[in-house]
């Protein structure tokens, strides 16, 4: 449990977070303060650093520098730290063996839950997700789909305060996307807060209090979705799509200058591996 003097403040908090593999900044500095109850939608090109973000918030990649905090508790921590999150990678980590009813009954276990309420639970979430008459079958079976609403129950069953979800509604049918968007307002609304990384920019318009763009390590844009939309197009309202196009280009107009200067002065850049082993990890 979290003690009540870490309750207050923001839900998500980082300082100067800072990750590098080898030579390769993946994340550059970054500083967030996230309320409690808000959905942030934080968006990027491929290679940006956003799931190494993710990661590091969520105990999988240990920050180099810099330090961050969730509902209060230090991101080193994960003892502590897997009882007040829940995150869903773009490819959630299933037994096949398993059927999609055991691999739930086990994430239940493996947070606690009271047996009782984790069949509640369980039924409840299968239903919503219309797989309530595929429960019982061994996931190997199931698509990619299916297989996206398995492991976003597998988050949400110990009804954790702060979510992190990597593309949540890649994969599904609009009817299914539907289902996990009306999700995340719901549980927003009670005072969940929710991480939200997709290359779907209608869900961030959609759902999101804050957007964040990370941009080769740097957040390079952060406000509500209508103020950023009227930073397009010359202050006229534009749309998210504009405004990440806009900020990213101009960014990877600057650090192609940079690199050229670099160049110049007979400064290398990274090698070819070390680029590869931050892009497996981003």
């Amino acid at each position: 449990m979290v003690p009540d003097d870490r309750l207050d403040g923001p839900a998500i908090e980082t300082t100067d977070l800072t990750k590098r593999f080898g030579d390769v900044l993946a994340v550059d500095g970054l500083d967030l303060s996230i309320p409690r109850g808000d959905v942030y939608g934080f968006l990027g090109p491929n290679g940006s650093g956003k799931t190494t973000t993710m990661r590091m918030l969520t105990t999988l990649t240990r920050p180099t520098s810099g330090s961050a905090r969730v509902m209060g508790v230090d991101v080193t921590d994960r003892r502590e730290l897997i009882s007040v999150v829940g995150y869903l990678p773009e490819e959630p980590p299933l037994f096949d063996e398993l059927t999609a009813r055991e691999q739930l009954r086990h994430v239940a276990a493996l947070h606690d839950l009271p047996r009782e309420r984790a069949r509640e639970r369980i039924d409840r979430y299968l239903d919503r997700f219309s797989l309530a008459g595929e429960a019982d079958r061994r996931l190997e079976g199931f698509s990619t789909g299916m297989r996206k609403k398995v492991g976003l129950i597998a988050t949400v069953l110990h009804d954790p305060p702060v979510l992190f979800l990597d593309e949540p509604t890649s994969g599904l049918d609009p009817r299914a996307a539907r289902t996990v968007k009306d999700l995340i307002a719901e549980l927003s609304g009670g005072e969940t807060t929710v991480f939200l990384s997709t290359h779907i920019l209608p869900v961030v318009d959609e759902l999101a209090d804050t957007v964040g763009v990370l941009h080769r390590g740097d957040l390079v844009a952060e406000g509500p979705p209508d103020r950023l939309k009227q930073r397009a197009e010359r202050g006229e309202a534009g749309s998210l799509e504009d405004v990440f196009l806009e900020v990213t280009t101009d960014h990877a107009g600057e650090a192609s200058a940079a690199a050229g200067e670099s160049s110049a002065a007979g400064t290398s850049g990274p090698t070819g591996s070390d680029t590869s082993e931050a892009d497996a990890q981003r």
